[in-house]
């Protein structure tokens, strides 16, 4: 290990819209949490991080207030998998349909601190969360880090929809921690999700079908929304995304992995990324993306998952994570409890 590095974090991000569906027992996520198959560099060869955001989880009231006393089943069923191998739930937040967790291996939890969840309702005009977002941040060896899922607004005709959920999203989500009161007060951020971003073109559901299976989909992709959003400046220009590879993750006929003509194929589940390191000379904070797929075996929701995997460096020859969390943080060091996860 290098004498100044702080940390070499993986993280690994999934989403999915799970289309109101609950986990039957025939169901495994060994593929979607890609378990044992990781390109994580670390002696284990598994994530340091688990964030896992679904999107239509069901929200039939009965259920609701059940998950105010315990974990609803997608999250039982995560756990089934993580806590086997030694993974603790570090905290989750739910809107409705929204759901968001994050799961962390027991040796970092000491490098935790100011751990907040949040949402952010954009449906009807924010009076309603069957759209809108959730939220973990956290102090992660002294940097801040915010995960945000959302879940923005359907259909082909709703760009204008789509960029006022994002732009309600970004001016209305704030935190308590001081100096990361915002999304993007963050060194870095993840913000992933059914984001409903479609195909601006007036191809008919026939052309985009034939255009995905003759594998011309660098032809597809320019005229992917969110690539044009950014370009433009109307939403997530401060983010990153590598190009998806992968076939568009919507719409399926469920059951199967047929395209479904009721709707045209687009990428609408995506994960984004943002680094804005610290401004110290001594301290370098540095974010690489090893993988972008989809997961294509999955048939439950008329969507596939997606995941990313992350590689975070930070590193330092001066200073320690105690150190850069007072620098970046400008708070008392407070430890999590570790009866918190008890």
């Amino acid at each position: 290990m290098d004498s100044d590095l702080i940390a070499q974090l993986c993280v690994y991000i999934l989403t999915w819209n799970v289309g109101g569906h609950y986990p039957d027992n025939n169901i495994t996520l060994n593929d979607a949490l890609s378990l044992n198959e990781t390109v994580c560099p670390s002696n284990s060869n598994v994530p340091d991080i688990y964030v896992i955001g679904f999107q239509e989880v069901s929200t039939q009231p009965q259920n609701q207030i059940m998950n105010y006393f315990q974990d609803d089943q997608w999250t039982f069923k995560v756990k089934e998998y993580l806590d086997d191998i030694g993974y603790i739930k570090l905290g989750t937040e739910r809107l409705q349909g929204l759901l968001i967790s994050i799961w962390v291996q027991p040796k970092h939890i000491s490098h935790i601190r100011q751990i907040e969840t949040q949402h952010t309702k954009t449906g009807f005009g924010g009076l309603w969360g069957n759209k809108g977002a959730v939220s973990i941040r956290l102090s992660l060896y002294g940097t801040g880090i915010v995960f945000v899922a959302s879940h923005l607004a359907a259909h082909d005709d709703k760009l204008r929809e789509r960029v006022e959920d994002y732009d309600q999203i970004v001016d209305n989500h704030h935190f308590k921690t001081p100096r990361y009161r915002n999304i993007f007060d963050h060194n870095i951020v993840f913000w992933f999700g059914d984001l409903n971003f479609r195909l601006d073109s007036h191809d008919s559901v026939w052309d985009v079908r034939n255009a995905v299976e003759q594998g011309r989909l660098d032809e597809l992709y320019q005229l992917d929304q969110l690539k044009l959003v950014r370009e433009t400046g109307n939403a997530f220009s401060l983010m990153e995304e590598r190009k998806p590879e992968f076939p568009p993750t919507f719409k399926f006929i469920e059951g199967s992995s047929e395209y479904n003509l009721k709707r045209r194929p687009a990428w609408c589940d995506r994960i984004l990324y943002r680094l804005h390191a610290p401004s110290y000379s001594d301290v370098q904070i540095n974010l690489k993306q090893l993988t972008y797929k989809s997961h294509p075996d999955y048939v439950l929701s008329d969507h596939k998952p997606v995941s990313a995997e992350f590689l975070i460096t930070i590193k330092s020859d001066k200073y320690t994570d105690d150190d850069l969390y007072e620098m970046t943080h400008g708070d008392s060091i407070t430890h999590l409890p570790l009866n918190l996860f008890l």
